[in-house]
């Protein structure tokens, strides 16, 4: 799984805990730490402790990435950036990072009064090496040194760059930040958040703001007490900007410590090593962030989560025909929410409503044509592996009508295990859902144009704020790729009579909506009331605090259908919509309806799963679920 890491010298001590800081906040620097963390996790063989100062949105993300990815011997803190903003915000900054690019100058306040030395990153670092390397350094450091920092490799600090350009007073080249060694002990002692206070205040005099924010700090204030710093080699922060003499830093690429891509161009930088570093990126980026969950020799794994889960593997019977099914039921996924920028502001009447639904690489191309359809909120899981992530974030941000779309929150559930684990997939999009309503829905269907405004309505008319009922919207089909799309219903039933569209499922299983009562339907101008029946799996609007989806169930089969059937048990009222219809789409069937339809012990397992999950249910809710095993002997005798 790892690669041949550097050897173990003397100064590397197995078990040593090594402390790293990050500001994150937003999106796109949340993706980026992750590679980052990839990069430190590959080539690590110590255990680590990660201090990220971050916003409610990097908090929100990384906290659930963490928790979900169970990497042993790694601690996570968070610390709430919001907090230190008075600490900076008087600072006029011209940088693109704004506030957070100057909250280095707070860790000495921000991080635990009992922690002693940390290695802080930007977020656009890569590593390739072990980072107990770097850490080692520390203890080179004089007893006057607090800080450590690889020259700057560009010309900035000299001045030269063009006309006019006065940079902040610097040593020399001065140093970049990107990387930095910080004895926050020795920094508290000499008084550091008084000094470089100070030193702001008197240079902000005459530079009005700064231009690299924490940087141009850090390097006025080192200028005022060069025996503070202790300089790093260069190869520990190799600079990847177009200024920059990083070249001239190392002779053999073999050299190269730590990567620092601080250019807005990344990937296309002119660098003769160019194609090695972004293929060393890449690496990091695409990497199959699983195969990090390995233990560290002489580390016993403290995560009681990474406990509780062996155990209940080791309670699995190996022998069960069924035990890849089971273990499925509780493996844990790696979860990164909000994998793309997300906007959204709360209505004001309480009506708003959240399409839900989940896909795979193999159904992105639905996602612009179910934008321009419904316009309200949407929350989309992606059943992905790190290499499709990647692939999708490319196929987003090359889209006009996606890369507009700011109320869409797509969170990544990363690929593990046999089976597509299509509840859990579904959770994870109905449990980020910001409005009181969602609307339960496949990523294959597409809705009348209007339904988003519809439903609001409908929510109101129906008084659902204060009701138990489940909207059916009415499910439909077509066999042709390219459909003129109806524009009302009328135009929807005059293409049902010309064999344009179907009923969902007429072909192949007419139960799953039947109880609909299509015919009913065509002539209904009023809400009208359904009862529930067996194999019914209709397309539901309801209040966000409905049953999740069983997880038990993965792949083809029952998925959606037991989802109803606790909706029924907690007597929920199925009303139908009369002015409502979404219409699936044609596509090639998926892997798992095709395993479902070729292996007898899928369908076996599946039915075993079923019957599991109608007596849990009857535990559950008592006498009133005692019709739904009914059905089930009725079922089996039929057939």
């Amino acid at each position: 799984i790892r690669g041949p890491g550097p050897t173990r010298g003397p100064q590397q001590i197995p078990n040593r805990l090594i402390h790293v800081a990050c500001v994150c906040a937003g999106h796109n620097a949340s993706r980026d730490v992750v590679t980052l963390v990839k990069s430190i996790l590959f080539h690590r063989r110590n255990p680590l402790h990660f201090h990220f100062i971050t916003d409610t949105v990097a908090n929100q993300i990384l906290s659930t990435l963490f928790q979900s990815w169970m990497v042993p011997s790694v601690q996570v803190s968070f610390y709430d950036a919001d907090e230190l903003k008075s600490e900076v915000s008087w600072i006029p900054n011209k940088h693109y990072s704004g506030i957070y690019g100057l909250m280095k100058l707070t860790l000495t306040k921000a991080l635990p009064s009992n922690l002693s030395k940390v290695i802080v990153l930007d977020t656009d670092i890569t590593f390739a090496t072990d980072i107990a390397e770097l850490w080692a350094i520390f203890r080179k450091f004089t007893e006057k040194q607090v800080i450590g920092l690889v020259e700057n490799q560009s010309d900035w600090y000299l001045g030269n760059l063009w006309k006019n350009h006065k940079p902040w007073p610097a040593l020399g080249r001065g140093f970049n930040t990107g990387v930095i060694l910080l004895y926050i002990e020795r920094l508290r002692r000499i008084g550091w958040e008084q000094m470089w206070r100070l030193t702001a205040e008197r240079e902000l005099m005459s530079m009005l703001s700064t231009s690299l924010a924490d940087q141009d700090i850090f390097n006025a204030f080192i200028k005022q007490n060069p025996v503070l710093v202790h300089q790093l080699p260069c190869f520990w922060n190799v600079q990847l900007s177009d200024h920059t003499r990083s070249e001239q830093c190392y002779t053999e690429v073999s050299d190269l410590k730590v990567i620092h891509w601080n250019s807005p161009k990344k990937l296309r930088v002119k660098n003769k090593h160019v194609e090695f570093f972004r293929n060393l990126y890449l690496t990091f980026l695409e990497y199959d962030g699983n195969l990090l969950r390995r233990e560290l020799f002489g580390c016993p794994s403290q995560a009681s989560s990474e406990s509780t889960l062996q155990q209940a593997l080791e309670e699995l019977d190996e022998d069960d025909q069924c035990y890849d099914f089971r273990r499925e039921r509780i493996m844990v996924h790696r979860v990164h929410l909000y994998f793309l920028q997300y906007e959204y502001t709360p209505t004001a009447d309480g009506t708003d409503i959240t399409l839900v639904a989940q896909l795979s690489m193999d159904r992105l191309q639905m996602l612009e044509a179910i934008c321009k359809h419904w316009e309200g909120p949407i929350s989309l899981a992606l059943y992905m592996s790190d290499a499709e992530a990647q692939q999708f974030l490319r196929y987003a941000q090359a889209s006009e009508v996606l890369k507009n779309r700011k109320n869409v929150g797509y969170h990544i559930v990363y690929k593990e295990g046999q089976f597509y684990p299509v509840n859990l997939v579904r959770n994870v999009a109905l449990r980020n859902v910001n409005t009181p309503y969602v609307f339960l829905t496949d990523v294959d269907f597409l809705p009348m144009y209007g339904l988003y405004d519809y439903l609001r309505k409908s929510i109101v008319q129906l008084d659902m704020a204060n009701t138990k009922k489940a909207l059916v919207v009415p499910a439909f089909e077509t066999l042709r790729y390219r459909l003129s799309f109806p524009k009302s219903k009328a135009e929807l039933l005059s293409m049902l009579d010309m064999g344009t569209l179907y009923t969902f499922r007429y072909h192949v299983w007419t139960k799953g909506h039947a109880p609909t009562k299509y015919a009913k339907w065509r002539t209904a101008t009023t809400p009208y009331k359904v009862e529930w029946e067996a194999d019914f799996e209709p397309y539901v609007v309801v209040r966000r605090d409905c049953p999740e989806y069983d997880q038990r169930f993965v792949g083809f089969g029952w998925n959606k259908v037991s989802h109803i059937m606790e909706l029924d048990a907690q007597e929920y009222d199925l009303i139908v919509l009369p002015n409502a219809f979404m219409i699936h789409m044609p596509h090639a069937p998926s892997f798992d309806i095709s395993k479902f339809r070729s292996s007898p012990s899928y369908r076996y397992c599946l039915t075993t799963l079923k019957d599991e999950f109608h007596q849990d249910l009857s535990r559950k809710y008592g006498s009133a679920a005692l019709k739904y095993l009914t059905q089930l002997q009725q079922h089996i005798s039929m057939a």
